[in-house]
């Protein structure tokens, strides 16, 4: 994607876009719209989703999405690929400033009426996820498929260092129901 839109190394994608003038933005931004398009028809959920989503909603704990992607793209998750009720709310990157300041996470800490150190950011990127949700001072599971911190927290220091590691989204479930302690699910 940064090579398409011609992101200079070590600069965000959206920031780059944003300081460019108009026409040329209009032209790069047609790029990344481009590579998100093969993005969306590509999708595919990870495995364990659906089942951490059914283990929240079991226990009355409220999910939100907070991603850098299109609003489009996230109803398209919602209409093809989850069949549970949708997270709500859902803050794209129209929701400004987007990750990784933390105005997402104190936005949907108040929409749920609870404090920011009652929410939990899981996300698979340090520089986004990690460092919007420690500065607003949540928990954060930094989700590595890849195991490229494996050895739990390895070159991740300051806001970048999450409090948790999991390498599924069946281990999240397993930090949150151990670790953090998520209630008991709700008898109906």
């Amino acid at each position: 994607m940064r090579r398409v839109v011609g992101v200079p190394e070590g600069q965000d994608v959206l920031d780059f876009l944003a300081g460019l003038e108009p026409a040329e933005r209009a032209q790069r931004e047609a790029a990344l719209h481009a590579v998100e398009e093969e993005g969306m028809a590509a999708m595919q959920v990870m495995p364990g989703v659906e089942e951490l989503a059914k283990h929240l909603d079991e226990r009355a704990v409220p999910r939100a999405l907070v991603t850098r992607n299109l609003k489009r793209a996230v109803d398209l998750f919602h209409a093809t690929h989850f069949d549970l009720p949708p997270f709500e709310p859902v803050l794209t990157r129209e929701f400004l400033p987007y990750k990784p300041h933390p105005a997402a996470l104190l936005h949907i800490a108040e929409h749920w009426g609870i404090t920011p150190q009652e929410l939990v950011m899981v996300g698979d990127s340090a520089k986004d996820d990690v460092v919007s949700g420690n500065r607003a001072g949540a928990w954060t599971i930094l989700l590595d498929t890849e195991g490229t911190h494996r050895e739990r927290g390895q070159g991740l220091e300051g806001d970048l260092r999450p409090h948790f590691y999991a390498a599924s989204m069946q281990e999240v479930q397993q930090i949150l129901t151990t670790e953090l302690q998520l209630p008991s699910p709700r008898v109906a």
